[in-house]
Parts: structure tokens; sequence; C-alpha cells
């Protein structure tokens, strides 16, 4: 497993994948946390918090995690090396969970500078310090589970087609819809918005973002990586070598 955790991480930083990624997600929150006028601008919203960052950030990641999942086994199909790469001394899990810890670990180097955001609003805070650190803590825990589940999903998509294109797609669509399909769902069912809503990471992560680590939110997350990861596997197993 270390072996492909390796391979891939070099293969993002051996193109313009991995800069562009980091690159996109500070940028992109730069912009509508510091300089676009609107409801992301944390200067506008005269409170010393992080919550347009974590408002914001679960949209990008459904468009950028895709973005780095949808070549993991996609490319390999299209260029016959999958065959190859399921013959090497090491279970379809390692290689599963290789390529998983890949995607994970590129987009937390994409979330590690954004601590400076931490800094600056305790800096800009009246009196100085004045930050909640437990929901700000608690949110980038629910931040990380997030990024699981949608490598978990973007991994899986990718096994569907040999086209990157089709695999960006159906990962944004399932990321949406458990992010927040549930909610919507929600809404039309008054009486079962309650269980619905549950059912939906968007409440989860935004439990978590209350500074509260539940148990159940962790076993939420971690339920849905390891679904998307067994069924990744399975799909694999289907391929005739």
């Amino acid at each position: 497993m270390k072996a492909i955790l390796l391979r891939e991480i070099k293969s993002f930083f051996g193109s313009p994948i991995g800069y562009l990624v980091i690159g996109l997600f500070l940028i992109l929150n730069g912009l509508f946390l510091w300089v676009f006028q609107g409801d992301y601008n944390i200067l506008n919203t005269g409170f010393a918090d992080l919550s347009p960052f974590f408002t914001l950030a679960p949209w990008i990641f459904i468009f950028l995690i895709p973005a780095v999942t949808m070549r993991s086994f996609s490319d390999e199909k299209k260029q016959g090396t999958l065959e190859l790469l399921l013959t090497k001394p090491l279970s379809i899990w390692e290689i599963v969970n290789g390529k998983f810890l890949a995607a994970v670990a590129l987009i937390i180097m994409a979330i590690i500078p954004t601590f400076i955001y931490v800094i600056a609003i305790s800096k800009l805070g009246m009196p100085e310090g004045n930050i909640d650190m437990g929901s700000t803590i608690g949110a980038y825990f629910g931040l990380l589970f997030l990024i699981g589940a949608y490598a978990a999903i973007g991994i899986f998509s990718s096994t569907l087609s040999d086209n990157q294109i089709v695999a960006f797609i159906f990962a944004v669509f399932v990321c949406f819809f458990f992010y927040f399909g549930f909610e919507g769902i929600a809404t039309l069912l008054p009486s079962l918005s309650t269980y619905i809503a549950a059912l939906g990471m968007q409440d989860h992560f935004k439990s978590m973002g209350r500074g509260v680590i539940d148990t159940r939110d962790i076993l939420y997350f971690a339920s849905i990586m390891v679904l998307f990861l067994s069924f990744t596997v399975y799909k694999l197993k289907t391929i005739k070598l």
C-alpha cells in the first residue's frame, strides 16, 4: 500500500495536477472570503469566526476532489495498465487504500495553509484572540471526514469508466446528492425531515462544526468511506485479467 501511496503522490506532483488543486482551492477561498463582496466575505460578517470558510469549502470540494480522483482507475483502464497493477503482489484493498489515502493527503495539503485564516481572525477579533476555537477545531475535523467521504466516492466513480470526464461528472453528482440531496428531500417531507436530513453529509458536518465530536457523526462518515471503498474493491474484482 505504501508503494501505491508514494506512487500516486509522486504522480500528483510530477504533473501540474497537485499544484493546480492546491493553488485553485486557496485562490478561490481567498477571493470569496477576503476580496469578493457577499455573504462569504469574513470582513463583512462582523463576527470573528470561520463559518463562511466552512460553508464554502464543502462546495468547492464537490468539484475539486472528483477532479483529483477521476484519473485514479479510469486512467489505468485507458492506458491498459490496470491489469498489470492488479497482478502485482498487493491485495486489491491495498491498491484501493493507497490511491484513496494519496487523494486525501493531497487535499489535506491544500487545507493546511488555511490555518493562517485562524490566526488572522484571532488577531482581528475584539478583544484580540476572541475566536471560538472549539467550533473551529470541530469544523476542521468535520472537513477531514468530509474530504475522506468525497474521496471514497471519487475513487469508486473512477472505476466505472475509462473516460475521466464521465468519472468526474458521476462523482460530482453523487457527492452533491449526499451533501445536499437529503436536505432537499427533507424539506419536501417535513414530518420525516429530521430522519431524512440525518442521512446526508451536511447534517453531520454541521454537527461537528458546532464543536461537538459525536461518535454518530464519525461512524456516519466512516460508513460512507467503507461503503464506497468496498464498492470499488468489488468492481475491481469483477475485472477479468
